[in-house]
């Protein structure tokens, strides 16, 4: 039998689940000299982004794909008619097997002349005529070789197919249209890693390091980029010079040519808060700490990040006072007012 459970008491239970003693561990709030951040709005651009075309002429036979699949490299995309090559290919093998067969045939005879020619059975011409033919067999089948491979290269021109792991962002053919050489058939990007690029003045660039990872923000994800090139040519206009970064992107949905956004450090010192970094988490679309306060319970705080110091973090924040306790760990499972068990000494 099923019991149902009154409005005040279901209220109860989830207040009790709510608000139960979470376990975190706590730091001390510090004061400390940081150099301040700037932010930088820049584009970003898959590393790899192609147009694929039409090596040979012809009728696009079969489409293999569809906007926004996923392909492997190799894999073949597009095929064009080649009816016409693989009769001309069936021929070529014909052609080559009955060479091979006289080759086979006229090196047999020249050794048996060879033979005739030592006993002094046949004369010197007899020989040199079996020598000639011998030699004309032999570059006969080469020559079909050369041929039969110059077919096949291309019948494989025939089939277009993914230069790399990648997904196709548009199709630019039909089923049964006419293409020429140089025809684009269709448009694909390497969605796994990209290119950022920022103009940034030169005290920043001087400030940059290849081994540090830095945090850029694309849409709603943050993605960690690493120093790929500082451009030495910069806008005379404005006093900036290009710096490139180089993400790897996660499994969001990302657009060639999306806005991205990064913070450097500038030149100059200024005070702020110090916490560590896993202190501060995104909540409610805004960076925030949880102090505990005087009655052990959660008491979130917005903050602004203006700095990096290696496991630390800098920040401002109004009412943020030195000495304050901040929790470090466990923060992701409270929420304002959460009560609090401290399980490690400051």
């Amino acid at each position: 039998m099923i019991k149902k459970i009154g409005s005040g008491l279901l209220i109860a239970l989830l207040s009790s689940t709510l608000y139960a003693q979470s376990l975190v561990e706590v730091t001390t709030v510090k004061k400390g000299e940081v150099n301040p951040l700037q932010t930088f709005v820049g584009t970003l651009l898959f590393d790899k982004s192609s147009t694929l075309a039409a090596q040979n002429a012809g009728v696009v036979k079969t489409i293999n794909f569809e906007v926004g699949d996923e392909v492997k490299k190799g894999e073949v995309l597009v095929q064009i008619d080649s009816d016409l090559l693989d009769a001309q290919i069936n021929a070529a093998k014909a052609n080559l097997t009955s060479a091979l067969s006289q080759e086979k045939n006229s090196s047999k005879d020249f050794a048996r002349y060879a033979k005739l020619l030592e006993s002094k059975s046949i004369t010197q011409k007899e020989y040199d005529d079996a020598l000639t033919q011998s030699d004309a067999s032999s570059s006969s089948v080469k020559a079909l070789r050369a041929q039969l491979k110059e077919l096949q290269i291309q019948k494989n021109r025939k089939s277009i197919k993914a230069p790399y792991d990648g997904v196709v962002v548009e199709k630019l053919i039909d089923l049964g249209e006419w293409v020429n050489a140089g025809t684009a058939v269709a448009k694909m990007v390497n969605p796994t890693l990209a290119e950022v690029t920022f103009n940034t003045p030169l005290n920043i660039v001087q400030g940059l390091q290849k081994e540090q990872e830095y945090e850029i923000v694309v849409g709603d994800a943050t993605l960690k980029g690493r120093l790929l090139a500082a451009i030495p040519s910069g806008d005379r206009l404005t006093r900036t010079f290009p710096v490139k970064f180089q993400v790897k992107l996660n499994n969001g949905f990302f657009y060639d040519g999306q806005e991205a956004k990064v913070s450097l450090a500038k030149q100059g010192k200024m005070e702020a808060f110090i916490v560590p970094r896993d202190a501060v988490i995104k909540r409610f679309d805004q960076q925030v700490i949880f102090l505990v306060n005087e009655q052990s319970q959660a008491a979130m705080l917005p903050v602004k990040v203006v700095g990096y110091l290696g496991k630390d973090i800098a920040i401002l924040a109004e009412g943020l006072t030195q000495g304050a306790t901040v929790v470090k760990k466990g923060n992701e499972r409270i929420f304002p007012n959460s009560p609090l068990t401290i399980i490690n000494n400051k």
